[in-house]
């Protein structure tokens, strides 16, 4: 039997989505470091603006230069960093969390919070540890010494209206599910699988919540996104997506405020763009092909940001 070719109402064409207004975007690459990973999993910022990255069973530190400044080697396979205010660094497997002193000496590791488990991502307070797991569509809450304190699942509490509760939990379709700490106590948490971010207490109270699904640069696009997410001085919101590769800065409340990195800035299979800012509001974008990190900055041409 002749093979029939499906018509072009069936060709999935991104082109047109690939394409940004050079007005919306407000950022430049103004470096790159080499990690030295074969697969550089995950990156953080420290204090004095350190940049580290974890893979290949070690965390390599860079200065706030791009400068390297030290390493040290794991004894678990790393997905994901976090470094407190204190300094104490995070480090997560698949499974569990490690804690590290600032020279890399193993202080603790924690016990698994659930089986099976897959933690994607890590962020770090004064005294709070948050672990995103994609296999528990939870996050794990823990004290800085490793107490488990609580689960955040994203559904609504018993006696709350569910519209204003979040919803029916977390949608977790791929291995991609992010946290990241917010200014004043709030908790930011990815729900890639309704393609919006969540607002909660560190106890797991909603807040609030925005996004849309949209190929549209406003939006986030395909089955599951954002993947990764950073908050910048001042409360400003870093996204990165997959799929459609692109890196973007919302406003507090949910509005597109500039664009970072647009698709054409990366490899069509780009994934895995762990983003992180530092105090003077840089951008670190984790390109896992290229096995860099880079570095992007505002324009000097860029317009005023309006204030939240």
């Amino acid at each position: 039997m002749a093979s029939r070719k499906l018509g072009p109402e069936f060709t999935y064409d991104l082109s047109e989505f690939r394409r940004v207004d050079p007005d919306l975007i407000h950022y430049e690459q103004s470096a790159a470091v080499g990690t030295g990973l074969k697969e550089p999993r995950g990156i953080a910022v420290g204090p004095e603006d350190r940049l580290y990255v974890a893979g290949d069973r070690a965390v390599r530190v860079f200065g706030s230069d791009g400068r390297a400044a030290g390493d040290w080697a794991t004894q678990m396979d790393p997905r994901c960093v976090a470094v407190a205010p204190a300094g104490t660094v995070y480090v997560a497997a698949a499974d569990h969390v490690e804690a590290f002193a600032a020279d890399g000496r193993r202080e603790t590791a924690w016990k698994p919070a659930g089986q099976p488990s897959l933690i994607t991502g890590l962020a770090a307070a004064d005294g709070d540890v948050f672990a995103s797991d994609a296999a528990a569509c939870a996050v794990w809450h823990y004290s800085a010494a490793g107490e488990l304190l609580g689960r955040i699942d994203g559904r609504p509490a018993p006696a709350a209206a569910a519209k204003d509760a979040g919803g029916p939990g977390f949608i977790v379709p791929s291995p991609y599910f992010d946290v990241a700490v917010g200014p004043a106590g709030v908790l930011l948490v990815a729900n890639p699988g309704r393609r919006r971010v969540e607002l909660y207490t560190y106890d797991g109270i909603f807040k609030s919540s925005w996004g849309a699904a949209s190929f549209k640069i406003e939006g986030f696009c395909g089955c599951c996104n954002p993947t990764h997410l950073s908050a910048l001085p001042g409360g400003r919101i870093v996204t990165s997506e997959k799929g459609l590769p692109r890196v973007k800065v919302y406003a507090p409340e949910g509005r597109l405020a500039s664009v970072v990195a647009p698709p054409a800035a990366f490899d069509e299979a780009a994934a895995g763009l762990d983003v992180a800012a530092d105090s003077a509001g840089r951008i670190w974008v984790l390109d896992p092909l290229a096995r860099q990190v880079r570095l992007f900055t505002r324009k000097k041409t860029a317009p005023a940001e309006a204030k939240p």
